[in-house]
């Protein structure tokens, strides 16, 4: 890091704006060193130098930018190392400057914060969405590194955000609802809740100027009435306050327009049959102060004070000092029954908690002196959440799909559910006990099968509240089934499932492929074994195929034909065959489980007991259907994709299919008809009702069932009902 004092240079052909360097330097003048300021002015000069003749979309010199994004963070009080990285953000992607150069004059660590800021520009990309979705997955990695990556990033895009209105209607809407469904959560997240609060109201100003502009009218034109019971109500907590003794300060919390906008949504999808336009006045008959004090204690005793002065309402205390949220945010929060008919939302909490409330993960260096620790809970929280992210973007198949886990994964509310040895975890609102089964450690979540919440039997996707105590009961046997992914909300549950369904995909793929390709090259008298040595090799160095157990995945999931790789096999030995139709060999035996590379048409519901027949489809693998079904004579327009199929000895598991049930339209008849499915040990998937008059009514029934004989024993259950005209498979 260089710490030379300023250069004596000429300014105007590349300092446009010495004004809000000084604005800058006055910043950081109470806590900075001198030579610390002087290599801020030397990252400027050169940013200056690297930027000149660039300007803005407002026509403002680009130089502007950085400086302003340097000027924020300077507001956190933020080290010289990401003051000088923020100057040089943009340099590395809009300019000619290396990055040996930055590291060169201020040093590796600077180099490493302006190179995880810069976006993936020079790469090409399908689309506008996936270069974003690579971009943002770089700078993830990269705050894994070093935190400061994402609070440069954060500060650039709130000036961004300040600055939208040069940009078209289309930018500012694009640019909004990424600001809306990342930056701001991950603000949230890392506790920035003063950044979060301006990037939510810039995001909901932009893309949507009206509504904006009609609430902020709103509030500042509110009633004289409403300012004095505010000051009235004011004046009773700080009397309270003064004789508990009890040294405070309080403060008068004001809504943005996007916080009263989301709870008017809210207030809207509560009480549907309201007028839109009295949602304002409930909303904004909610009277909010912050109460701070000196020690955790008193932030307790403040709270005895308030609720002594007005009662509190029941069910609305929550004590985030005991139990902090993910982000390391701490304070007591209770709603009062206020003196005016009106509700009063109280925070309570210490000096400290307020800073890192308002500040997040950037207290960090604020308090980097004195080392609290507070604020080393936060970080420590921070680092944990990025770890779980370097395990969702190796897992997950694309940067897209990285992304999306991410967003899952930001969300504003959590739940806080008690281990059985009173571990606390923070999970998001709407969390399973499988969320909870994979946030204590990967394998339990694998190996899940019921749980016990507050000592009662639950079953996975039972949905957690606050305070419950889960204890998870596992099976070695047990293994993640796709259908857990559509109730899990967690981004690390999802990860998790989806890398393992994978590696069993692949597993099976292997075992597949391999019966597959010997039922092939059997057809041709020969076999694995025989071509292994002399033309495999060969043939996999011709496709570019690295090994075995790729080309047999690749053969179960439909992307190249048995038959034409085993006559390619057959073939490079000399041993040719007459015509172009290859014999096939014996029937392939399956047992239904054969995961992700097998899957069971929609249209006939084959069934154990059924005769049928493999279609290969490209990316899915084999797709079974029964003989009898109506698409079979458009398949058999392509025989090569045929594979012939039966079911093996041992079949196990439940398989999908459709009743079409003729009844007497009768009050109570589903309830019969869904009871007689019942007692043959069949679920019901799903029930609609298809044709219905006065006299008679069609029901559709989806149903599980083991084989044919099982849905045979369900329909002749169904038709012994007096109300039951027919029954017929579908």
């Amino acid at each position: 890091m260089s710490t030379a004092s300023s250069p004596t240079v000429v300014v105007e052909p590349f300092d446009p704006c010495p004004e809000a360097l000084v604005e800058l330097v006055a910043k950081l003048t109470p806590y900075l060193p001198e030579a610390q300021i002087a290599s801020v002015r030397d990252a400027y000069y050169m940013g200056a130098r690297a930027h000149h003749g660039q300007t803005r979309k407002s026509g403002e010199p680009y130089i502007t930018h950085p400086l302003a994004v340097s000027g924020i963070l300077a507001e956190l009080g933020m080290d010289v190392e990401t003051l000088c990285a923020a100057i040089l953000h943009d340099a590395l992607e809009d300019t000619e400057l290396a990055r040996d150069q930055i590291a060169g004059r201020f040093g590796e660590a600077v180099a490493e914060l302006v190179d995880g800021v810069t976006k993936l520009d020079k790469i090409s990309f399908r689309d506008r969405h996936e270069a974003a979705a690579e971009s943002f997955r770089k700078m993830m990695l990269a705050m894994a590194r070093d935190l400061r990556v994402i609070l440069i990033k954060l500060a650039d895009r709130l000036h961004n955000m300040r600055t939208i209105g040069a940009m078209s209607a289309e930018a500012r809407t694009r640019i909004a609802l990424e600001t809306l469904d990342v930056y701001a959560p991950i603000a949230q997240r890392l506790g920035m809740n003063r950044i979060k609060g301006e990037l939510q109201d810039l995001g909901f100003k932009a893309m949507h100027p009206w509504r904006h502009a009609v609430i902020e009218r709103r509030i500042r034109i509110q009633p004289v009435m409403r300012r004095e019971a505010m000051v009235t109500i004011e004046s009773a907590l700080l009397q309270k306050l003064r004789q508990e003794e009890l040294a405070a300060r309080l403060l008068g919390r004001v809504k943005t327009p996007h916080s009263v906008y989301r709870k008017m949504q809210a207030v809207g999808k509560a009480r549907v049959g309201d007028p839109r336009s009295k949602r304002f006045d409930r909303v904004m008959d909610v009277f909010a102060f912050r109460v701070i004090v000196e020690k955790v204690m008193g932030c307790y005793h403040a709270l005895g004070a308030v609720h002594s002065l007005y009662k509190p309402v029941e069910a609305r205390f929550k004590d985030f000092i005991a139990i902090p949220k993910a982000n390391g945010y701490q304070s007591l929060h209770t709603v009062l029954f206020g003196p005016y008919g009106s509700h009063i939302e109280v925070q309570i909490r210490t000096e400290e908690m307020d800073q890192l409330a308002e500040r997040g993960i950037s207290a960090h260096w604020l308090y980097k002196n004195d080392a609290s620790t507070s604020t080393n809970n936060a970080q420590n929280r921070a680092r944990a959440w990025l770890s779980e992210l370097l395990d969702s973007q190796q897992a997950a198949g694309s940067s897209v799909e990285f992304l999306e886990n991410v967003k899952v994964d930001l969300f504003p509310d959590e739940v806080y559910i008690f281990s059985p040895k009173g571990a606390i975890l923070a999970l998001p609102r709407g969390s399973t006990v499988l969320d909870f089964a994979f946030a204590v450690h990967t394998d339990i979540g694998s190996h899940a099968v019921a749980a016990r919440v507050d000592k009662k039997l639950a079953p996975l996707r039972t949905r957690l509240v606050s305070g419950q105590t889960v204890e998870i009961i596992t099976a070695p046997s047990a293994a993640p089934n796709p259908q857990w992914l559509e109730f899990v909300v967690s981004s690390r549950a999802r990860t998790a499932i989806r890398a393992s369904l994978k590696k069993l995909q692949h597993e099976d793929a292997i075992e597949l492929g391999h019966r597959m390709l010997e039922s092939a090259l059997d057809a041709l008298d020969s076999s694995l074994e025989r071509v292994q040595g002399r033309t495999l090799e060969p043939y996999l160095a011709e496709h570019r195929i690295r090994r075995l157990e790729d080309l047999l995945a690749e053969i179960a999931l439909g992307n190249r034909m048995p038959q034409q790789v085993a006559l390619s096999l057959v073939q490079d030995t000399g041993r040719k065959r007459r015509g172009s139709v290859v014999p096939r060999g014996e029937k392939i035996h399956i047992s239904g489980n054969e995961r992700g590379v097998l899957s069971f048409a929609n249209c006939c519901h084959p069934l154990p007991g059924d005769e049928i027949m493999g279609y290969l489809s490209s990316g899915k693998g084999v797709v079974v259907h029964r003989m009898e079904c109506p698409n079979v004579p458009e398949l058999q327009k392509t025989p090569e994709r045929w594979m012939p199929v039966d079911w093996d000895r041992n079949v196990q598991g439940d398989f999908r299919a459709g009743l079409r049930v003729e009844v007497l339209n009768k009050p109570g008849v589903l309830a019969q008809v869904a009871a007689a499915i019942a007692e043959e040990e069949s679920n019901i998937d799903n029930v609609e009702y298809q044709e219905r008059d006065i006299r008679m009514a069609v029901m559709h029934f989806s149903i599980e069932v083991r084989s044919r004989k099982h849905l045979a024993d369900v329909m002749r259950r169904v038709k012994k009902l007096d109300v039951v005209l027919g029954v017929q498979r579908l």
